[in-house]
């Protein structure tokens, strides 16, 4: 850490003091609303076209975690888990803490999310990927707890035609197709991408297929936007391998426990976005939107190894006023959003103690969400903005259990009822321009997450719903950025405390008012060394603690106020060095820091952390052809993904051994 602050202190002192500022970044996450991203509070980290395009991501982690605080853990297939400003986090809480959007809107509904959020996102056809480190704001409700991400569909009025095909190591192969421009309905967009890979562990494979359309056009003076998505997924999955550093043997981390896992995934999603100027000064924007989304899984890390079948329908709307003079911007909207959820899980397998041979759960959901918010920003000076809003969120869920009311084993079925959750989300900021190259900014924000509707009504004997109340998170950021000739910084640091967590202990309890702390300082850097040489750096150092205590029958797990959040390491970055020696060769080196953590609650298991080297190069034989590789894992280092002690015993998702790949990019 102390070569990163260094490398800090020389940027801040290299920026020549009369430069002329670099492009800013346009963002519309934060605030819904495109705008630079130096005029925002809220720290968003930007992932754009030409960084996707040249990173070539096998999977979503690649990408996200260029981001500083972000640690996706990355799992077989396109599975993961995922961590922004938080230690990597599991079932519910996994789910609902973070919130996954395509153009701004859910890729489910707030109280059906999966840990695996990015699974159903069209990433390979992104034009931008956009991150919130920390809680959403008034313009995002359930679920932008930690942390969003916001996939950005390309802009269809950019002429453009592009055929990528790239086959490497354990039988990957990938398939990215698109074309947009002027057609006779309007600006037009379509897109494919197809990734599948036979796995490096047995009996792990991987087919995604995503489909991606948008037509842009206009009527009078109401712009619109059609945009239509499709994602396909069959997945078999690898399990855990277990025993201290198992990971460290390559022959055992390939083998799996459980070839029958599988993850099958059918997403589909429409909608349609207006925007209607009433005057200069006043703006209608809208967004409505439908959504399907099924899956079929098989619980492997289970011994009942059931099979789970899921789906939820929705109808939704978002809507903002939006008044704008030259020095305030005001906008007040509604949002809804209406889903038909089921869950069935069923055992084939005999029983197995409590894990029941036969029915497990099987119920129906009609869930509601309105939402009213209002944000504004005013300029009191030319150099000195504060900003300031509120969302007010009601969730509503009408359960209807289809399979007798009690306990079967170690499952119990709720009865019919009907359960709601009120929440506010308040926020307010600043930034202040110090100088033509220096800003200063802070903020202070809270992020909600209601209840999922697994934790509700997926329940085990002893454990009840009453008294769930929605987590809470208040959070405090200050931070600055530095814009000059040659590059741009931007440090933050942040402290947030988090209450009404709720998890399920090791004794299979429902704990309803736990509390963490968490606090950091993140760096993102990009600078320029020489015209053919660029460095790129994001790192982040970060303490997440519990402030409770809890006792439970496993000493392993049990939770004591101060200890560390268990998968929350202090330290991760990631650093880049960019080569271009003219304009046919792009050689990037990338340095992937993943610090120690602990792997249990109780702080008496730990892994060690790991080093990652990759390279990537580019050789373009015209404007239009291109040949481009990477290896992945240079150096063939033995590591795990994912580390965790459960069970009595340390178990782990091995990381992937060295990787060669090869590609070719045909553009018009």
């Amino acid at each position: 850490m102390r070569m990163i602050f260094a490398s800090l202190a020389v940027i801040l002192t290299a920026l020549p003091a009369q430069a002329q500022e670099t492009d800013d970044v346009v963002i519309v996450t934060a605030s819904r609303l495109a705008e630079a991203r130096s005029e925002s509070s809220t720290p968003v980290s930007v992932l754009g076209a030409a960084e996707l395009e040249r990173l070539g991501a096998h999977h979503a982690a690649e990408a996200l975690n260029r981001a500083p605080g972000v640690f996706v853990h990355r799992g077989n297939g396109v599975e993961h888990l995922t961590a922004v400003r938080s230690a990597v986090l599991t079932g519910g809480a996994g789910a609902g803490s973070f919130l996954y959007l395509q153009d701004g809107v859910g890729l489910r509904a707030p109280g059906f999310a999966n840990i695996n959020g990015m699974m159903e996102a069209p990433d390979g056809l992104a034009g931008q990927i956009e991150v919130i480190r920390g809680p959403g704001g008034p313009a995002y409700g359930s679920n932008a707890l930690h942390g969003l991400i916001n996939v950005l569909t390309p802009d269809p009025s950019i002429p453009s035609a592009l055929l990528e095909v790239e086959a490497g190591a354990y039988g990957r192969g990938r398939l990215r197709t698109s074309a947009s421009g002027e057609t006779g309905f309007g600006a037009a967009y379509g897109g494919l991408s197809v990734r599948r890979e036979d796995g490096w562990r047995d009996d792990a494979s991987l087919l995604q297929i995503a489909a991606l359309a948008r037509l842009d056009g206009e009527v009078g003076a109401t712009r619109w936007s059609a945009r239509a998505t499709l994602i396909d997924l069959d997945q078999e999955t690898a399990t855990f391998v277990r025993g201290f550093e198992a990971y460290r043997d390559e022959a055992a981390s390939r083998r799996n426990a459980d070839p029958e896992a599988f993850r099958n995934v059918r997403a589909a999603r429409a909608s349609l976005h207006l925007e209607h100027p009433f005057s200069e000064t006043l703006t209608l924007t809208g967004v409505g939107y439908v959504r399907s989304n099924v899956m079929d899984f098989r619980l492997h890390f289970l011994p009942s190894e059931a099979l789970e079948e899921t789906a939820h329908d929705s109808v939704g709307l978002q809507s903002s006023l939006v008044w704008t003079t030259d020095r305030t911007r005001a906008a007040v909207g509604v949002d809804a959003d209406f889903t038909d959820g089921a869950l069935f899980e069923f055992q084939d397998r005999p029983t197995v103690g409590p894990f029941v041979q036969g029915l497990h759960y099987d119920y129906q959901i009609d869930a509601s969400v309105l939402a009213a918010f209002a944000q504004v920003r005013h300029a009191v000076t030319d150099a000195l903005s504060v900003e300031a809003g509120l969302r007010a969120e009601r969730t509503e869920y009408e359960y209807d259990n289809r399979a007798p009311d009690g306990a079967i084993g170690r499952y119990l079925r709720p009865a019919d009822r009907s359960d709601d959750f009120t929440t506010l989300a308040p926020s307010a900021g600043l930034t202040w321009r110090a100088s033509e190259q220096v800003q200063v900014f802070s903020r202070i924000a809270r992020g909600v997450r209601a209840p999922q509707t697994a934790e509700l009504y997926r329940l085990q004997p002893g454990q009840v719903i009453d008294g769930i109340e929605p987590e809470e998170l208040d959070s405090l950021e200050a931070g600055v950025r530095v814009r000059g000739r040659r590059g741009r910084i931007e440090l933050a640091a942040f402290v947030m405390d988090k209450r009404n967590v709720f998890f399920r202990d090791a004794d299979g309890v429902n704990v309803t008012d736990g509390e963490t702390r968490h606090h950091g300082v993140e760096l993102e850097a990009v600078y320029e060394l020489a015209p053919t040489l660029t460095t790129a750096v994001s790192a982040s150092w970060a303490v997440h603690e519990y402030a409770f205590d809890r006792s439970v029958g496993n000493a392993s797990e049990t939770i004591v106020d101060g200890a560390r959040l268990d998968t929350a390491p202090e330290w991760l970055w990631n650093a880049r060095l960019i080569w271009s020696p003219n304009d046919l060769w792009r050689l990037e080196g990338e340095w992937v820091h993943v610090g120690e953590y602990f792997a249990n609650a109780a702080n008496s298991a730990r892994y060690d952390g790991h080093d990652l080297l990759n390279l990537r190069a580019r050789y373009s034989f015209s404007d239009r052809v291109e040949l481009f590789g990477a290896v992945r894992n240079l150096l063939d280092e033995r590591y795990a993904e994912r580390a965790d002690f459960a069970f009595g015993s340390y178990r782990y998702f091995p990381g992937e051994p060295r990787g060669l790949s090869i590609g070719l990019r045909i553009r018009r």
